[in-house]
């Protein structure tokens, strides 16, 4: 059985199996307790069968031990087999854990307010909520999922950039690499261009924003003053210094979208391969880990 103990002491291990040193797993798990309390007195409330303490005792007692599990287990992002054996539970077990404590995870990340938003309505909006963003990068990022069954699904989920089937997401990040909005998921064969028309996210940032984006949204800088796009290089001719040396200005600006995604994707449950047949807890797993990233840079 794994050694929770063990891990908890050492700083090292504790950010390979969670993603979090000690401060900030200490810090999320003063919320977590809170959270846990209140979903197991709304549980007592409820028509019981048996008192309260009766039958067998769970595993994960202690509320270090609920925290440990779930942040394990979108970190690496185990099969329930093997789960099971590290925590000493059927896998039967370790998957109603981890049903169970996501979403008190995702209840105390929104609560912390590291959650981003999954759509913006109004300028107002993104005024009032990201007061202290100067400039915003949008990128799209993709996450494969097992082969559909049915053909037609088949056919929207497969991506022709990544070639193999796939759910996606649009990442809008700021200057301090946090995201800001995370798109729902949408099947991999909608372009990066088309879905970020059909979120508006452009429409809703202020002029005096600049908004960086790569030459997948091309075209979109004759529609907006704040759009910042490389120059594309002109067929059968090269471009000039000048138009170099701003793309390299760009790309570093835009760079640190990259640096977000990736942030995110420290975290397998967002990376790996999708095995879970619960239908859009994918797109959870996506905002828990983003959440978790907005997370660890607060506390940073």
């Amino acid at each position: 059985m794994l050694d929770v103990n063990r891990v908890l002491k050492e700083d090292r291990l504790l950010r390979a199996f969670t993603g979090l040193n000690r401060q900030a797993f200490d810090e999320l798990s003063q919320d977590f307790e809170i959270v846990v309390k209140q979903d197991a007195i709304a549980k007592s409330q409820k028509q019981r069968k048996r008192s309260v303490g009766g039958g067998r005792k769970a595993r994960l007692q202690r509320v270090e031990d609920k925290l440990f599990f779930i942040l394990f287990y979108l970190k690496c992002y185990p099969t329930f087999d093997v789960a099971g054996v590290l925590f000493d539970l059927h896998r039967s077990r370790a998957h109603r854990w981890m049903l169970r404590l996501q979403p008190l995870l995702e209840k105390v990340l929104g609560k912390k307010m590291v959650l981003p938003e999954r759509k913006l309505e109004s300028l107002e909006e993104f005024i009032v909520r990201f007061p202290y963003a100067k400039e915003v990068m949008i990128d799209g990022t993709e996450r494969p999922i097992q082969r559909p069954k049915d053909q037609e699904k088949q056919k929207s989920h497969y991506s022709g950039k990544k070639k193999r089937h796939t759910r996606k997401h649009l990442v809008m990040t700021d200057q301090d690499k946090r995201v800001l909005v995370l798109t729902k998921a949408r099947v991999g064969k909608v372009h990066d261009k088309k879905q970020l028309d059909e979120e508006e996210l452009v429409d809703f940032v202020p002029d005096e924003v600049p908004i960086h984006l790569d030459l997948g949204f091309q075209g979109l800088q004759r529609e907006f003053v704040n759009i910042k796009i490389p120059d594309k290089k002109p067929r059968g001719k090269e471009l000039s210094e000048e138009q170099k040396q701003s793309n390299r200005e760009k790309s570093c600006d835009r760079v640190k979208c990259e640096h977000t995604i990736a942030g995110i994707k420290r975290y397998n449950a967002a990376t790996a391969l999708y095995r879970n047949r619960i239908q859009d807890l994918d797109d959870r797993f996506m905002l828990i880990a983003a959440g978790l990233w907005n997370f660890y840079l607060m506390a940073a």
